[in-house]
């Protein structure tokens, strides 16, 4: 064997080492610029707007009745959306997970058709269906009944948006603990409630929260729908991200960067919620593989 030879098969090793440390440098930092570029920098940005005028200036825009009357309709809409998807998404998961039945792979792509649609679409669905023009339109007229252009047409609107969440994250978990558990309760005689909640809940409460957590944040970050069904009119239909909107085409710079940074921080809220949630189970799964 010559020497180049064996030069050559001692030193590609190092080289390979030294290729693979500058693709992960070049891959890293090309993640970094393009997280700092489209979310770090416009999130400084708009705290730096929100602070333009000052301290004061700031809590004078979160003060102001449009604000405050928009964030109150943000929660009355999130209160009613929130508890009943979860009622839905329990009872969808259970039936989807639990039955088999002609049909189902249907059920499931209906369940998940908000993630597939726009939701400026899934407000012209709900226009249609209740507006004055719509299929219910003449109907609920009779009866002296709005929904469009009112908060039930802004709870509909929160509600279809975050309607997968629930029962998407419980479906699986309902899955993997199987039926064994409940079988025994129901041999023990244990009532279909008494199994749900002392056997079936416990086991698919974290997939629950999680679900939950997941429907409170597109229920506050909801706008396309909203935007739809809602006549936008200050300080009466007006949700958080309304009120953004509206701010900043009104050239109320610092009220739209107000408005934004509570949302940002009910985001960032939400998101440590998942990360405590995502660690408290990875906890039990961590113990079971041990």
């Amino acid at each position: 064997m010559t020497p180049n030879l064996k030069l050559s098969q001692q030193t590609t090793p190092a080289k390979r080492d030294g290729a693979r440390d500058w693709t992960k440098i070049v891959l890293i930092s090309g993640v970094v610029f393009y997280l700092a570029l489209v979310l770090l920098l416009p999130t400084i940005y708009v705290f730096i707007g929100a602070f333009s005028n000052g301290f004061r200036g700031f809590v004078a825009s979160l003060t102001s009745r449009d604000f405050t009357q928009a964030l109150r309709l943000t929660v009355l809409a999130v209160a009613v959306a929130v508890p009943l998807n979860i009622v839905f998404g329990l009872c969808a998961a259970w039936v989807i997970a639990r039955r088999r039945f002609p049909g189902r792979t249907l059920l499931l792509s209906i369940i998940d058709l908000p993630f597939s649609i726009s939701p400026i679409v899934g407000g012209l669905m709900l226009v249609s269906l209740y507006g004055r023009n719509g299929v219910l339109g003449p109907l609920l007229q009779s009866w002296d009944i709005r929904i469009i252009f009112t908060f039930p047409g802004i709870a509909l609107a929160t509600i279809l948006g975050g309607m997968p969440f629930v029962a998407r994250e419980v479906i699986p978990v309902l899955e993997e603990i199987g039926t064994e558990e409940e079988e025994a309760a129901k041999t023990l005689g244990a009532s279909g409630w008494q199994t749900f909640w002392r056997v079936t809940l416990p086991s698919i409460r974290w997939g629950l929260f999680y679900g939950v957590i997941l429907t409170t944040a597109r229920a506050m970050g909801e706008f396309g729908a909203i935007a739809v069904v809602s006549s936008n009119i200050i300080g009466r239909t007006q949700t958080l991200t309304l009120y953004v909107d509206g701010a900043y085409r009104n050239y109320d710079s610092q009220g739209a960067f107000a408005a934004s940074v509570v949302l940002a921080c009910l985001a960032a809220l939400t998101l440590l919620l998942k990360e405590i949630l995502e660690r408290r189970i990875a906890t039990p799964r961590s113990r079971k593989a041990e």
